[in-house]
């Protein structure tokens, strides 16, 4: 498993952009499947966005898909999430998860970040 912490959330107007940031430890992070989730207050947590550990591909929840971009940088561990267009309903805690060697919405994520709140006002 890696270490994964979240940054980058905060308060943002509606229509205005947000990017997230998730540093994993470890020197395998080119290995891993990388996803980002959300939960919202009420609500069960739903898959976002997720990128291959191997040839960068991506997929995307509808609800996101064209407004949101997850993308990484393996020299820096980190996967992002540039989210823009946001809409009030994109409020939620934000978490990125990590797969060994696998990827996608369906994979059982073995590693966890802590989760950064992005509260997008109307």
């Amino acid at each position: 498993q890696v270490q994964l912490v979240e940054s980058g959330g905060g308060l943002v107007q509606a229509g205005g952009s947000l990017r997230l940031s998730c540093t994993a430890s470890g020197r395998t992070f080119s290995s891993y499947g990388m996803g980002w989730f959300r939960q919202a207050p009420g609500k069960e947590r739903e898959f976002v966005a997720t990128i291959s550990w191997r040839s960068n591909s991506t997929y995307y929840a509808d609800s996101v898909k064209g407004r949101f971009t997850i993308s990484r940088d393996n020299a820096k561990n980190t996967v992002y999430l540039q989210m823009n267009s946001l809409k009030p309903e994109d409020t939620a805690v934000y978490y990125c998860a990590g797969v060994w060697r696998s990827w996608g919405p369906g994979v059982k994520y073995d590693s966890w970040g802590q989760g950064t709140q992005v509260t997008v006002s109307s």
